[in-house]
């Protein structure tokens, strides 16, 4: 497959793909909004509203309907409002009528116009309209499409037609100080059919959209295989490999053995002081294209788990397309947030490049079918508290306690290695110079996210080391070994030269 017909089918099968998530989910929820209708009504909450004007009417409303026949063949929805005074001793009035007629009657009369309302906290934003003039009884009134008016709790039911309306709310003898409670519920007919129909329509998208999504994803795969050699990070695929002779200390040479998932960084020694303000924003563009790719990587992960799972191999051309999204990644985080460590824009491309950031992972020949059901997510929950320790974002929780109750309200702060980061690019701003063991710490943090980020990916079997592997590079050896000896590259027949 030639790659700009596997970028047009990747492009066309995340297209689908998502409307058809999207499809799928709004089908869900309408189906779970229709199964709650109870008593055929889907309710809010109750809310409390207290003006000192004659009446209370709703916001202005665009036209419901417009352009829709008087009457159709099935019920467009109903609405309910159930009102009840504060005051015991008071009658209360509810009523619907066009908003012609509503501003007629409340014309020169003090009233007021509900704008807004936030329910956690409870909070009802008003809009005063003076006057001086007295308005009648509202239920001596002849235009209410729908009115309910007496003492305590009055429901008021109405069906939606077309038009512009306006709701209502008052004492029944039209005084001054209105004070009420008032929930609103609806239902409609069409729920149900609409959630079946974003549920066939959500689910004929998918099947399109995966087999277009996973075979592009397949053919990008095929044109992002391991690097030439001499090219990529060190250690990677390729580049000479160096042999640890044999030594009686085997398991710290095990503990110090190199993950099969590597990433490299190198420093720009010659980085702007003032660049990193705006490499953000200049990165806008990758980071729209990463949304779609990780999109796309969550959907080939899935795919390849089952093919795990019943064949014990990884398809690798999924598995060059998943590294390769990690592989841009990367670059885009070293060059705009997680390291800042180069000025020099990523390349928009999975392969790899001559970049000062690279990340590979080893393909692995066989992968066990029963890990694959358990280590992205039980087997790797150590490893994900300590990548949300280390990247996760600090999370904030105030209380606040008021008359209508306790609200919780959340805010989030930098993550750790954000905090690095922005302490190591003021230092550049101010003096010049990147700090060199802060920007070894900080490769070190992503080292160790991008191991876990590989094995919860189901990349790999071997468990990530629990090590902070810091520099540029992977980890050197442990001091004290004996020396290392070349080996020549496979291939070549010939022993790099240092």
């Amino acid at each position: 497959m030639r790659k700009t017909a596997a970028i047009i089918m990747l492009i066309l099968g995340i297209l689908l793909s998502l409307v058809g998530l999207t499809a799928l989910a709004g089908g869900a929820v309408a189906m779970a909004v229709g199964s709650a209708q109870g008593d055929g009504f889907l309710t809010s909450g109750t809310a409390r509203l207290s003006v000192a004007s004659h009446a209370l009417t709703s916001p202005r409303l665009d036209a419901i309907g417009e352009g829709a026949p008087p009457r159709l063949p099935f019920d467009l929805g109903t609405l309910r409002l159930r009102a009840a005074p504060v005051d015991p001793a008071k009658d209360i009035f509810i009523g619907i009528a066009s908003q012609s007629d509503v501003e007629k009657y409340l014309s020169g009369v003090y009233h007021s116009e509900l704008l807004d309302v936030e329910m956690q906290p409870f909070r009802a934003e008003y809009r005063d309209i003076p006057g001086t003039a007295v308005p009648a009884a509202p239920a001596q009134q002849t235009f209410w499409a729908a009115s309910a008016t007496g003492p305590g709790e009055q429901e008021l039911t109405w069906d939606l037609a077309a038009g512009n309306w306006s709701i209502v709310l008052m004492n029944a003898d039209a005084s001054q100080g209105v004070a009420a409670t008032l929930q609103a519920g609806a239902r409609s007919e069409l729920i149900r059919p609409a959630a079946t129909g974003l549920l066939v329509g959500g689910a004929i998208a998918l099947v399109i959209g995966v087999p277009l999504l996973v075979f592009g994803a397949m053919g990008l795969g095929r044109h992002t295989g391991p690097p030439a050699r001499g090219q990529g990070a060190p250690g990677a695929p390729g580049l000479p490999v160096q042999v640890q002779q044999p030594t009686q200390n085997m398991a710290e040479l095990a503990d110090r053995a190199p993950y099969p998932a590597r990433l490299f960084g190198e420093l720009d020694p010659g980085l702007s002081r003032g660049l990193w303000l705006v490499k953000w924003f200049l990165a806008i563009p990758h980071f729209v294209v990463l949304v779609f790719l990780w999109f796309a990587f969550a959907v080939t992960t899935i795919v390849a788990g089952f093919a795990i799972l019943f064949t014990g191999r990884y398809p690798r051309a999924l598995f060059n397309f998943n590294v390769g999204v990690m592989r841009w990644n990367w670059r885009v985080a070293f060059y705009a947030y997680a390291a800042a460590g180069t000025d020099l824009y990523p390349p928009f491309t999975l392969a790899h490049t001559d970049y000062p950031a690279d990340f590979d992972v080893d393909y692995p020949e066989r992968l066990s079918r029963g890990l694959v059901l358990v280590k992205w997510w039980l087997l790797a929950i150590p490893h994900l508290l300590i990548v949300a320790a280390l990247a996760g974002t600090a999370w904030t929780w105030r209380a606040e306690t008021t008359d209508l109750g306790t609200t919780y309200e959340r805010t989030t702060g930098i993550s750790l290695l954000g905090i690095l980061v922005l302490v190591a690019l003021v230092a550049l701003l101010f003096t010049g110079r990147y700090l060199r063991p802060l920007f070894d710490l900080i490769l070190g943090i992503n080292r160790w996210i991008y191991r876990v980020m590989a094995y919860t990916a189901l990349m790999r079997d071997e468990y990530p080391p629990f090590r902070l592997d810091q520099g540029p590079g992977e980890a050197p050896p442990p001091a004290g070994q004996p020396a290392r000896q070349e080996v020549p590259v496979p291939g070549t027949g010939t022993t790099p030269q240092p």
